[in-house]
Formats: structure tokens, sequence, C-alpha cells
């Protein structure tokens, strides 16, 4: 008599196929022309169709199915009508060919908040920049990242007309990750990837005492995350406040998985209960290897002014 998988690959299984809708969903939108732009809080703080709508599809195809999950998702909508045509309830088998970590094996449902980034990158996906893109799925129980699934849906866009555009990337602590290969940076390099859209005189700081090589300035933090699992930056530096908890929880759980590291600047693990703030006030630091030789380096005027 066969088991039913647990709830954590379960849900895993399901991310994967709403994120691969997701990303279906931003490919019609961007294809349609029409990206209805809002400005929330200002020009680097953009909202789309695509935003909207990917939110929608995946917070109701979770909610339907695991009801008594927290789900908390970027962008601010109001109540509205379910248009059935945005609801995922697929599930990606070859994720439930895998036994779940036993220390996550009996999780309840009610226990675990799903953070949720409809379109990570907006204001590069507005400007053509669509290899920026990603989409996030993090979930968290006990106050941490543990899985995650990232979808980059204009990956290998430009690779020509036979190309397979688009991936979707998942992972677990203490099982692993999937959907990518694992390079590192060539021996003794140092390359930071950081912000495009929102530099300040801190992140530039905070960049300036690495002595690195050289500095890679991109949108998304999903995006960024990827880049160091593929060797292209050795570590990702974000000396300010902004970015938000659905933007680091997925990542944050995919890069722990492969035995890599992302906190605040100060070196503090973020917290992903329900109720935790959802800024990330005290800036990022992430890399794959060499966590210490970044942290160590950070001046002590960016950690007094960037507060936890």
């Amino acid at each position: 008599m066969s088991t039913k998988p647990a709830l954590l690959m379960r849900l895993l299984a399901s991310s994967f196929a709403i994120a691969e809708k997701a990303q279906m969903i931003i490919h019609q939108v961007l294809s349609e022309g029409h990206l209805s732009i809002v400005e929330k809080t200002g020009a680097n703080d953009l909202q789309t169709k695509a935003d909207r709508l990917v939110q929608q599809s995946i917070c109701l195809s979770l909610a339907r199915k695991f009801p008594k999950l927290t789900i908390i998702g970027e962008e601010d909508l109001p109540f509205q009508e379910i248009d059935e045509d945005l609801i995922e309830s697929g599930q990606c088998e070859e994720v439930l060919k895998y036994s779940c970590p036993v220390q996550y094996s009996n999780f309840k449902e009610e226990e675990i908040v799903v953070w949720v980034d409809p379109l990570d990158g907006t204001k590069e996906f507005t400007e053509g920049f669509l290899d920026h893109v990603t989409v996030l799925i993090g979930i968290a129980c006990g106050g941490k990242a543990i899985a995650g699934v990232i979808n980059q849906p204009y990956y290998n866009y430009q690779a020509g007309a036979d190309a397979v555009v688009g991936r979707t990337i998942w992972g677990v602590l203490n099982l692993g990750v999937f959907g990518i290969k694992v390079k590192e940076v060539p021996a003794g390099k140092h390359i930071v990837t950081t912000s495009r859209s929102h530099s300040n005189k801190l992140v530039n700081d905070c960049i300036s005492a690495m002595n690195v090589d050289e500095v890679i300035r991109v949108g998304g933090a999903g995006n960024k995350v990827l880049q160091l699992i593929e060797g292209k930056a050795s570590a990702y530096i974000f000396a300010s406040p902004g970015c938000k908890k659905w933007d680091t929880c997925a990542p944050e759980a995919i890069l722990q998985a492969l035995s890599g590291k992302l906190t605040d600047i100060h070196g503090n693990s973020f917290q992903y209960h329900k109720d935790v703030k959802y800024v990330n006030s005290a800036g990022v630091l992430a890399t794959l290897k060499n966590f210490n030789y970044y942290a160590s380096r950070v001046p002590e005027s960016v950690k007094m002014a960037l507060i936890p």
C-alpha cells in the first residue's frame, strides 16, 4: 500500500506547477503589449498586470488546495471574483518522487507560511531586461525558510528560435536543489552582484570595502541568488533597506539547500513568521561559499546605519 507523500512535498509539487502557470501568464501579458503599469511608492516600485494576475493565480491556487496555509503576497490587491482560468490544480509528479526530509515530514498546514513574490524584478520587466525576472514561492515553518520554488520565465529567451524558454528550480533543506547546475566562480575571483535600480552611497561604500574584481548590477533578488549558484557572482550584497521577506524566502531556502548562506548585513538570520515585519531593514548579504570573507569586510559605519 502506497503512503501519501508528506505535506511539504505535496505543497512543493503544487507550487512547481503553479510557478509554471505563472510563467505562461507573464508571457501572455507581455505578448499582449499592455502592462497596465501602476506606481506603488515611486518610479522604482512598480506593479504591472502580470504582477496582479500571477499573485491571484498563486495565492488562489494554493489556498484552494491547502486552505489552512498562511499565504503572504507582495501585492496588496482588492477582493474580486475568482477567475477560474487563473487556478492551477495540477502538481509536478517529479517532485513527488523524492522523500521528504524526516524533520519536515510531520508539519501541519497551519504551521506553514508561504511568501509569494509574483514577479520579482518588475522594473526590469517593464524595461525589457526579461532575464532578470523571477517568480518566487518561499515556504517557511518555525520562522525558517525551508523550501522554495523559483521560476525564471525568460531564461534562455535570447538563445534562438529553437531554445526552450523558462525554467523552474526547486529545493528543500537537507534534500537538495533541482533544475539548475551549480557552478563556482573561478578561484580567487571576487564578483559582487547588487541592485540595478536601488543603489545608494551605503550600498556602494559596502561594496568598495570588499576589494572586488567586478560589480554586476542586475534586478531581482531571485535573479541575484541564481547568479551565485551558477558562478556568475561570488556575493550578493545589498546594504540598504528595501528588500522584503517575499524577495528572500525562496532564494534563501534554495541557497541554504546548497550549503550557501543568506542573512542581513550583520550576519543575522531572517525570520519568516507570519507576524514578522516585511522589510529586511538591515539589507542582504548572501554567498554560495566564503561567506565570512564578505561578512568580515562590512564596514562598521554600514552596520551602524542599518538597524535590524
